[in-house]
């Protein structure tokens, strides 16, 4: 029996992002309210009959085995699971899921039945989960491939706010205690840290699940590499990196039966000099510790490049959120002044 109060938070969190779009069963979903959006769960979701639903979180997921499909989830925690309600288009999207998705059930055609797939990734697998930059992702790793999920909220409080409900509870886990930690000589305890690399910010939970912040030297990192994309234009100790935000870049296409839009999501950001649109890997980095090879593509990837100094104009829109934002550049008919950007570091 949850307290008013919990159930009038997820009832405001109840709300899908208005830019994308989602199947008709998970706006049935979205149409719940109160009491019922609990009932719904219990009777539908839930698998032990004594968890309680904590929280509710609207979110873009990507799933380690298809890091190419990124699709609108409804996520449930509970104080047994993390549930990952999700659209039937995504069984379809890729051919390649027949071994990740259970198929049995998507042969209901029927118009007035709307399914929705369900991936339960239950709390005592959880090993470890990394925040991404600015907190605008995070990852969540199980024991296996499977069991890999990038949450993209795009937004800093939804991040936030998950992984303090997360952590919470996971303080409710009864779990073995740790071994005690074996008295180390001093050689062992220095010589260590000499990997030449620094490691990123972890904070072990009391449930030994490590939550991983990244550190000031993945700025640098990225820094760097925008340096390099840049081709020694620009002096690296004067490139700040002012603005990284998860976006969508909007792809207008006319003359079909109606114009329509599509969003590509992309990485955004901004130096003093310069504009950079990016597509990232969000899934595969940091490596998780049973790869046995690095991913095929590289976490940054160029996908635009233009200089502020060549911006014309902004357009604004005038909606609250999401904010449509529209730039202009000037049409330069000299292009060598961009081949900098599109080059392959390593090409002709």
């Amino acid at each position: 029996y949850p307290s008013e109060f919990l159930v009038q938070k997820i009832t405001e969190d109840n709300q899908i992002p208005l830019h994308l779009h989602v199947s008709v069963s998970l706006q049935y979903v979205a149409g719940l309210k109160g009491r019922a959006l609990v009932e719904f769960f219990h009777s539908n979701i839930a698998e032990v009959e004594n968890e309680e639903l904590r929280h509710l979180m609207w979110s873009s997921v990507l799933f380690y085995k298809t890091p190419n499909v990124e699709v609108m989830s409804c996520v449930l925690l509970s104080t047994k699971a993390i549930y990952f309600l999700l659209d039937d288009s995504f069984i379809h999207a890729d051919e390649h899921q027949s071994d990740f998705w259970n198929k049995e059930n998507s042969d209901c055609e029927n118009s007035s039945f709307h399914l929705s797939c369900c991936f339960v990734l239950k709390l005592n697998d959880l090993q470890s989960v990394n925040v991404g930059l600015f907190d605008q992702y995070f990852r969540i790793t199980g024991h296996s491939a499977d069991h890999i999920v990038t949450c993209l909220t795009r937004d800093s409080y939804n991040t936030h706010t998950f992984i303090q409900q997360l952590m919470a509870v996971l303080s409710l886990l009864a779990r073995t205690p740790s071994p005690e930690p074996v008295d180390k000589d001093f050689y062992s305890e220095f010589g260590s840290k000499n990997t030449g690399k620094m490691e990123n910010y972890e904070l072990i939970h009391s449930s030994r699940v490590k939550f991983i912040y990244p550190n000031e030297e993945e700025i640098g990192d990225l820094a760097f590499l925008v340096a390099e994309k840049m081709d020694g234009l620009t002096n690296l100790p004067s490139l700040n990196i002012l603005l990284y935000v998860l976006a969508f870049q909007v792809n207008h296409f006319e003359g079909s039966a109606q114009n329509t839009t599509s969003l590509q999501p992309k990485t955004l950001i901004l130096t003093s000099s310069d504009l950079f649109l990016f597509d990232e890997d969000y899934i595969s980095y940091p490596l998780p510790d049973f790869a046995k090879e690095p991913p095929k593509r590289d976490k940054y990837q160029l996908a635009d490049g233009r200089r502020i100094r060549d911006l014309d104009r902004v357009l604004m829109g005038y909606q609250t959120y999401p904010q449509a934002l529209t730039f202009v550049f000037d049409d330069v008919q000299n292009q060598d002044l961009m081949q900098n950007l599109t080059l392959d570091h390593f090409g002709e």
